[in-house]
């Protein structure tokens, strides 16, 4: 089975992940939020269930939405691409952070006629505050010389729910473009101006078949879709691919965790030449009192440690060792 195909497999279980919200009564653990992370977590459960006998659910419906349904005790555990703000640990009452995946925020592009687009941060700014509005406009032309851009009107495509992709994104964005920073900042939902909102990582995913449209998705749905992405210039001056070897140099420049607390990563430093800028950890969100303790405690565990081999063919990287041991800690004291 291809690459492509066994992604299209795996999202295909992430619509069964989302229809079965309806049966967590008779699961044995109960979860909510981050999209991004459904196609590794459609492994996890598996992989979990077979080896412990402990049934899980889980809802993909946004980082936004999983952190309230954590605070609010719906679920036994959420799940963010985004760390909670003070506000949101404060209504979580005692939630613990642990970092458990590592992936990339792709940014998929549909340009007819092209396979191949390079673009910089301040650009992609200028495209999602809708300042550069056609494929063919001279500075997209700058950054892809040999490329025969159309005129086709560019469609932003955002998400339109609470989402950890969004925070990676504009958090990124808000780094390398100061008037993105003073007009929008950064979070898991900011007002976007420009172009059409779509639900979910799956939404984003179908609105890319629009000719011109380009939006942020997690790398998976990229590469099961079969959509381009683009390649988007590093500190260091190189453009990078949301592939398992940037996503990891970008990863390298962490050399410090502390327990409990979120790791970002996006626009990392020139020194990591090959890295790929809009990387994002993911994180598990526990209640310290959850009811469930020790169920909970032990598929988190399997998600860090057993679970990090699935991976590899969803463009999740392994867990560097630092981030390991702060999630390890931090697990050690729920």
């Amino acid at each position: 089975m291809t690459r492509s195909k066994l992604l299209g497999v795996v999202l295909g279980l992430v619509g069964v992940l989302v229809l079965a919200v309806p049966a967590f009564a008779s699961a044995a653990l109960t979860g909510a939020g981050s999209t991004l992370v459904a196609p590794l977590m459609a492994n996890w459960i598996s992989g979990f269930e077979q080896g412990t006998g402990t049934g899980v659910k889980y809802a993909a419906v946004g980082s936004g939405e999983g952190i309230k349904q954590i605070a609010n005790r719906t679920v036994d555990f959420g799940a963010s691409d985004a760390p909670m703000t003070s506000e949101q640990a404060a209504e979580c009452g005692g939630c613990l952070t642990i970092p458990w995946a590592l992936t990339a925020t792709g940014v998929g592009v549909n340009v007819p006629g092209v396979s191949k687009v390079n673009l910089s941060g301040p650009v992609l700014a200028e495209i999602f505050m809708g300042q550069i509005t056609k494929w063919n406009d001279k500075k997209i032309v700058k950054l892809n010389p040999k490329a025969k851009l159309p005129t086709t009107t560019i469609t932003p495509i955002f998400r339109s729910d609470g989402s950890g992709d969004t925070y990676a994104f504009t958090n990124y964005l808000s780094k390398v473009s100061p008037a993105w920073r003073s007009q929008y900042g950064f979070g898991t939902s900011v007002g976007f101006k420009a172009g059409i909102g779509a639900k979910g990582n799956t939404g984003v995913t179908s609105s890319l078949k629009t000719p011109g449209a380009i939006g942020y998705v997690a790398a998976a749905y990229l590469i099961g879709a079969g959509i381009h992405a683009a390649a988007i210039e590093n500190a260091a001056g190189n453009f990078a691919l949301p592939n398992l070897t940037n996503i990891e140099e970008a990863a390298s420049v962490v050399k410090s965790v502390r327990p409990n607390s979120g790791v970002s990563i996006v626009a990392p430093p020139k020194s990591a030449t090959k890295a790929y800028p809009i990387s994002t950890f993911t994180y598990a969100i526990v209640p310290s009192d959850a009811p469930q303790a020790t169920a909970v405690k032990e598929f988190v565990n399997y998600a860090i440690t057993k679970g990090q081999s699935f991976g590899a063919a969803l463009d999740f990287a392994p867990l560097p060792g630092v981030v390991l041991s702060a999630a390890q800690k931090t697990l050690g004291s729920l």
